[in-house]
């Protein structure tokens, strides 16, 4: 600490991202990244931009990004905000949007950053506990709020709601703005983006981390109600007008264009969740149903950080969060089968070891 901080610097509790270790033949299993990589034409795109041009300003307005999202999810362009990454659109709605005298509501076991963003925007909340199953029950939010913000699928458990609870939730809360935070919609949930047309309160954020492969590329983006979007763009002038490189601004739109290999990336993810999902429950894990690229998972006899720390001896990082509630569950992100096959033995390995010697990671 210094004595040269602000007040509200020493109140600040970041975020902490998932580790990015230097570990030989290391299986990354930590940070929910795509293991197949990005398109070819969204490669090409990004090295094409590698000329002389990087010495200009790309467009603040993203135009062309936002045309083409537009045309993707058949909305109007002044209804599309695009921004570094989604973690920084989110940052924007917060500021732009989720401030008000009743307090934000979000779930108890949620994405940990947005209990971040109130402290740094001195936003009032309150969370709702997720029930037994550890899902979300929009009937819980029924109370008074200033503006809800979920996760669909939630984050880290994965599971989805259904289109209509999410319409249920914004009929519940039509006076208030509700963000729904589709990270991992592409895995196997359903989008809300349909309802945009009908609920002027509504407003979706979605990445290109996740589904398209691109989490060093940086692009996230809003969609909403003009006036919403409008919120957002005040908020970014007032910050950063240049979010989006001419890299990250054709990357973007070719991965858009190239449907083909977007669908088959995320059909080969989804059958390495069920493949990893089938393995952990052969193993005795208790896996709870994502429709993310992850899985939540607990083995009853075994506690969760010493399982974590076990695969982590034998090259293997999967997150493990000390939150109450969750502190024995791995989030384990799907990779490829190769990553999978290693994980799966790794901890065949580790449970084996600790039914034959009476030790090991059992749960206290």
């Amino acid at each position: 600490m210094s004595r040269f901080w602000s007040d509200l610097t020493h109140g600040l509790k970041p975020y902490v991202p998932g580790e990015q270790p230097r570990i030989a033949d290391l299986v990354k299993l930590n940070t929910n990244e795509n293991p197949l990589g990005p398109s070819p034409r969204a490669m090409a795109a990004i090295c094409n931009e590698a000329n002389d041009a990087l010495r200009l300003y790309p467009d603040p307005q993203a135009t062309a990004l936002r045309a083409a999202l537009a045309s993707y999810h058949e909305v109007r362009p002044e209804q599309v905000f695009v921004g570094n990454g989604s973690d920084e659109v989110l940052a924007h709605a917060f500021a732009a949007l989720l401030k008000h005298d009743a307090p934000l509501l979000f779930p108890d076991i949620t994405y940990s950053f947005y209990p971040v963003y109130c402290r740094l925007f001195g936003i009032a909340y309150e969370t709702v506990p997720l029930d037994q199953a550890m899902q979300i029950r929009v009937a819980d939010y029924r109370r008074p709020a200033g503006a809800v913000i979920i996760p669909n699928p939630n984050a880290p458990t994965g599971i989805a709601l259904s289109r209509a609870e999410v319409a249920t939730l914004l009929e519940d809360h039509a006076d208030a703005p509700v963000v729904i935070d589709e990270a991992y919609v592409d895995f196997g949930a359903e989008t809300a983006i349909p309802l945009v047309a009908s609920h002027r309160n509504l407003l979706v954020v979605q990445t290109m981390s996740k589904s398209r492969a691109l989490a060093g590329l940086r692009v996230g983006y809003a969609i909403g109600d003009a006036d919403l979007i409008e919120a957002l763009t005040r908020v970014k002038d007032s910050f950063n007008s240049y979010p989006l490189g001419r890299p990250a601004q054709a990357g973007a739109i070719a991965s858009l264009e190239d449907e083909a290999y977007f669908q088959q990336g995320r059909t080969r993810v989804i059958e390495g969740r069920e493949r990893l999902d089938r393995g952990l429950k052969r193993l005795g894990f208790d896996v709870l149903p994502s429709a993310a690229n992850f899985v939540f998972a607990r083995h009853p006899a075994h506690e969760g950080a010493v399982l974590a720390s076990a695969l982590r001896e034998r090259a293997v990082i999967v997150r493990h969060f000390s939150t109450p509630r969750i502190s024995d569950y791995l989030r384990i992100t799907v990779g490829t089968d190769e990553q999978i096959d290693r994980l799966l033995l790794a901890l065949s390995e580790i449970l084996g070891k600790a039914a034959a010697d009476g030790t090991g990671p059992h749960r206290r």
